[in-house]
C-alpha cells in the first residue's frame, strides 16, 4: 500500500532504466500515479501550479515507464524509465548536475560527474537514435547499421593500439575516448546498454 503524505503526495524518483542515472525527483498524487500506471508514461503533480503534469507534453521529453516500485516504507516511489530526451527543464539529461560546495567527496577521492558523463553521452546517443536529427554524426552512423558501426569500432581500436606504442599520453587518452564513444554507439545499434557491460565487468571481479 503506497503511503501518501498529509497533502496526498508521494515523492517519485525517475531513474534511467538503461544507464542507472537518476534523472529527476517530483511528486505524485493518487491520480497521477494511476495515470502513470495506465498510460506507461510519467505523470506528476505540480505543487507550484497545483495541477496534473504529463512529463513531456510540452517539451516532448516524455518518460516511458518500465516499472514502478516503492521503498521499504512505501513512502517513496522509484520509476524506472526510458527518456525520450533531456529530463531537466534546463536541457540537461539529468536534473542533478550542481556540485554541493564543501561536500565530503574530496576526502574519498571522488571525482564528481565522471561516471555520469558516460551515462549522459549514452542518453544523447539514444536520443539521436530516436529522433534522427539532420546533420547528426551519431544518427547517420546508426542509420548505416551495426556493420558500419562495427567497422568504425575496429578502426578506433587500431588507432588506440598505434597510439599506445608510438604517441603521447594525451593522444592515447583521445583515441581511447574515440573508441569508447563508438563502442557506446555500437551498443545502441544493437539495442544493448552500458548497464549490461557493467554487469559483465562486475562478474569478472570474482
Amino acid at each position: 500500500m503506497v503511503k501518501f503524505d498529509e497533502q496526498g503526495l508521494i515523492p517519485a524518483i525517475a531513474q534511467d532504466a538503461r544507464t542507472g542515472q537518476v534523472l529527476m525527483v517530483a511528486h505524485m498524487n493518487a491520480e497521477s500515479l494511476q495515470r502513470t500506471l495506465e498510460s506507461g508514461q510519467a505523470w506528476f503533480w505540480s505543487r507550484s501550479r497545483r495541477e496534473l503534469w504529463h512529463k513531456g507534453a510540452t517539451s516532448g521529453s516524455f518518460l516511458n515507464v518500465k516499472s514502478v516500485t516503492a521503498d521499504c516504507d512505501s513512502d517513496v516511489l522509484l520509476l524506472q524509465v526510458e527518456p525520450e530526451g533531456p529530463a531537466c527543464h534546463t536541457g540537461a539529461v539529468s536534473c542533478f548536475f550542481e556540485p554541493v560546495q564543501g561536500d565530503a567527496t574530496a576526502a574519498f577521492g571522488v571525482t564528481l560527474g565522471s561516471p555520469d558523463a558516460m551515462a549522459e553521452l549514452f542518453a544523447t546517443i539514444e536520443a539521436r537514435k530516436t529522433h534522427q536529427p539532420d546533420g547528426s554524426y551519431v544518427a547517420s552512423l546508426l542509420k548505416a547499421g551495426p556493420q558500419r558501426v562495427a567497422k568504425k569500432v575496429a578502426e578506433e581500436g587500431g588507432e588506440v593500439a598505434i597510439a599506445a606504442v608510438s604517441e603521447s599520453d594525451d593522444r592515447v587518452v583521445s583515441e581511447v575516448a574515440d573508441l569508447w564513444f563508438h563502442s557506446l554507439i555500437l551498443l545502441a545499434s544493437r539495442n544493448l546498454t552500458p548497464g549490461q557491460v557493467w554487469a559483465e565487468l562486475e562478474s569478472r571481479k570474482r
